[in-house]
């Protein structure tokens, strides 16, 4: 099977299918395995005096393990590297999160809030209906480009072992990629490395949101907002999201009961966000996943793979 194929039978099979919750409530989903064994070297190898180069040995060993499975499930064939790659990606479940939100606000803002603590990590409790929905849309903007194009990107660059070392990393990133005392130092490979891996992807997901929002006429705006946000990667495919459908996102926010004076994307853009406003951001990353689903083929079929 060629990879144009493999690559084409892999997105549709997510898109289509996303995360069965038959199969995931019997079985650990690789996701969940990937966390096990992060958690494991935490425990076993975080330990006093924390130094950075500590931490460049359990990265190593999640680069071996993740490269090595993906390595061997590619000997079985094309299909199973689709259905790999498929359970890899994660546009259906995203989208379905993020719509659960607009759901969830449509009956009432408990259940919106409620919808919207199961995607993003700050405070919600207090927060009225425009930064749920404006919250919900981050993460689906940001998620686009973690969860759909960086797995899709390394797939076809390096087959299952890249978009396996690239989950494995994400995951690391997400579990001991945070500035505490316990992993700042400890964390600090993985979320660097993670960085590396995201920088080509967050911008890829920008442009297609851009492309898919109307066209590039916001690109220099787009650029100018990506470099206010705190991480490196995430606030290009937010800035491109804010842009293109005229929205105001970031802003200040509260983690753990602190306030985070936070800068805006698109000040100008609507900041009073309902659940019709979360539907049209669904609707445009649909539009800029068909537009990855397109060039990953024809980028194939051009390449001869």
């Amino acid at each position: 099977m060629s990879l144009a194929l493999t690559f084409a039978v892999a997105m549709v099979l997510d898109a289509v299918l996303g995360e069965p919750r038959w199969l995931w409530s019997r079985a650990p989903h690789p996701a969940v395995l990937m966390g096990r064994l992060v958690d494991l070297l935490d425990q076993k190898l975080n330990r006093p005096p924390r130094t950075r180069a500590a931490g460049v040995i359990p990265l190593l060993m999640l680069l071996a393990v993740a490269g090595t499975i993906g390595w061997i499930f590619s000997l079985a064939g094309g299909l199973v590297a689709a259905l790999c790659a498929a359970i890899l990606l994660a546009q259906k479940s995203l989208v379905d999160h993020v719509r659960a939100v607009a759901s969830g606000l449509r009956t009432s803002l408990g259940d919106g809030r409620r919808a919207v603590a199961m995607i993003v990590g700050r405070d919600v409790t207090d927060t009225p209906a425009p930064g749920i929905a404006r919250a919900s849309i981050e993460s689906l903007a940001e998620n686009f480009s973690d969860g759909v194009v960086a797995p899709a990107f390394w797939f076809l660059v390096a087959g299952l072992p890249g978009i396996a070392i690239y989950k494995i990393v994400n995951t690391a990133d997400s579990m001991i990629g945070y500035r505490t005392e316990r992993h700042e130092q400890f964390g600090w490979a993985a979320a660097r490395f993670d960085d590396v891996l995201n920088w080509i992807p967050a911008r890829l997901s920008a442009i297609l949101i851009a492309l898919m929002g109307g066209g590039m006429a916001a690109w220099s705006a787009i650029r100018h907002d990506a470099a206010l946000h705190r991480s490196p990667n995430a606030g290009w495919p937010e800035a491109a999201l804010a842009h293109s459908l005229d929205y105001a996102l970031s802003g200040p926010r509260s983690y753990h009961g602190q306030m985070q004076d936070l800068a805006w994307v698109n000040p100008a853009g609507k900041r009073d966000l309902d659940p019709k406003d979360i539907d049209g951001a669904c609707a445009l990353v649909w539009k800029a996943w068909g537009a990855l689903f397109g060039l990953g083929v024809i980028s194939c079929v051009i390449l001869g793979l």
